[in-house]
């Protein structure tokens, strides 16, 4: 029998568990800054990546653009962390727009998905464990 940790389901679910700890960390550090001045609230896309895996591309294709940026082999995994400024939100005088009601609303999501998954990932480990027994 090969190693769990080469299979390729545990090894994507660990990319999705480790983008949604990522996610949650994000808006936490959103919330932390409601009332700092200037701050815009931060969102990190992973999904899109790993639907790229999924589709059959194994790698993710990274470009340098700018002698200043480190070159793919330096980056590890970190391609699946697309951080940006969320769209749309209303700025406020401060020039502040995070909505504490819509990270809430994130952060609850975002822990939904990640006890989903981890229930997956149990089960389908609890299934291999009971295969090698």
């Amino acid at each position: 029998m090969g190693n769990i940790t080469n299979d390729s389901a545990i090894s994507l679910a660990q990319k999705a568990l480790n983008g949604l700890s990522y996610r949650k960390d994000l808006i936490a550090q959103n919330i932390a800054n409601v009332d700092t001045p200037g701050y815009l609230a931060k969102e990190v896309n992973f999904e899109t990546a790993i639907k790229h895996v999924m589709s059959g591309n194994d790698s993710i294709q990274q470009k340098k653009t700018r002698e200043g940026h480190m070159s793919p082999n330096e980056i590890s995994g970190s391609n699946f962390y697309n951080v940006r400024n969320r769209p749309g939100g209303s700025l406020r005088n401060d020039g502040n727009d995070v909505d504490i009601d819509q990270e809430l609303v994130e952060m609850s999501e975002t822990e939904l998905k990640y006890q989903a998954l981890t229930q997956v990932i149990t089960k389908k480990l609890s299934i291999l464990k009971s295969i090698s027994t």
